[in-house]
């Protein structure tokens, strides 16, 4: 273990205690679920896919603060220019909240001068599969934060969020955050 700290960075040490969260709300609904499953029991896993993109967010936002401390170099802190880079990055992540892909490439391209997205290739993934599924899940997040979309007892309507997505998302955000801090690693 001691190994595999040493090659990510802290925020990716950090990712994965926070995203531990979505995964602990899938484990309740397992623990709750029945045949067929409480109407209520639903919201586990609407807020366990919030959660797991939250904790993307929260990595995206420290990475990147953090790749910028190493890019700027220890002991600058007095620098007019490093002041004004990190003062820009610290506004521009006031409002970065969702991390569609768009959002995630621009912020990364803009403090870093790299591409992230490049490095989005692990398993059955390339950079354009990976990308199209981090839009599909951030826009399934924002229905559900914005929407609600709580399914209506009585109704035979499928749930925007099944066990088996939830299972595969959190997998995927996870996948894609080690092939984010590898690929950062490689080419800072």
């Amino acid at each position: 273990m001691l190994e595999l700290e040493n090659m990510t960075s802290i925020s990716f040490q950090t990712f994965e205690y926070v995203i531990q969260d979505a995964t602990d709300l899938l484990n309740h609904f397992d623990k709750l679920n029945t045949n067929p499953p409480p109407h209520e029991i639903e919201v586990l896993k609407r807020s366990g896919l919030v959660m797991a993109l939250a904790a993307l967010e929260t990595y995206v936002e420290d990475r990147i603060a953090e790749a910028v401390d190493k890019v700027s170099g220890a002991g600058s802190e007095n620098s007019i220019l490093v002041k004004f880079y990190k003062s820009s990055l610290e506004n521009d992540l006031k409002y970065f909240h969702t991390p569609n892909t768009d959002r995630v490439k621009n912020i990364f391209e803009k403090y870093l001068g790299i591409n992230v997205t490049n490095g989005w290739s692990w398993n059955n993934y390339d950079s354009k599969r990976a990308c199209t599924e981090l839009n599909t899940i951030t826009k399934k997040r924002g229905d559900i934060a914005h929407r609600s979309w709580r399914p209506q007892e009585g109704q035979p309507v499928s749930h925007i969020v099944t066990r088996d997505e939830l299972r595969k998302h959190i997998r995927f955000i996870r996948d894609l955050v080690k092939a984010t801090d590898e690929f950062i690693e490689k080419n800072l």
